[in-house]
């Protein structure tokens, strides 16, 4: 959790608020098409409890932050330039939103899903 203080209080940011932020930012990035678990016990306990920010692991250092991203692409895109959107949009929205300093967005991808028509 981050804190900042200022002349009328202080502001506490959780780690859940961050990573809901950015799991918004990510499933609307070109060419996600989810956000899966990091290991299968993660898999399972998301199939138990539904959480709104599945895939998405946000990490303090030094009141900088670290988020990890595990995504499933859509199959034809480039790997590469997806990735790198959604690193940028995360990074983007949660920089606005929360005025807080990215360090690292790290994008793992989990899988590719292949629409069958």
């Amino acid at each position: 959790m981050t804190d900042e203080t200022n002349p009328y209080g202080s502001i506490h940011v959780s780690a859940r608020a961050v990573a809901a932020i950015a799991y918004q930012a990510a499933i609307k990035s070109y060419g996600v098409v989810g956000l899966a678990s990091k290991n299968l016990v993660n898999g399972i306990t998301n199939r138990i409890v539904k959480d709104p920010t599945h895939g998405i692991e946000v990490n303090y250092e030094d009141q900088m932050v670290n988020i990890d991203i595990y995504v499933v692409v859509q199959y034809g895109t480039r790997i590469k330039s997806v990735a790198n959107s959604v690193a940028n949009t995360v990074r983007f929205s949660v920089e606005k939103y929360l005025g807080l300093p990215i360090n690292q967005v790290n994008v793992h991808v989990q899988g590719l899903r292949i629409n069958e028509e």
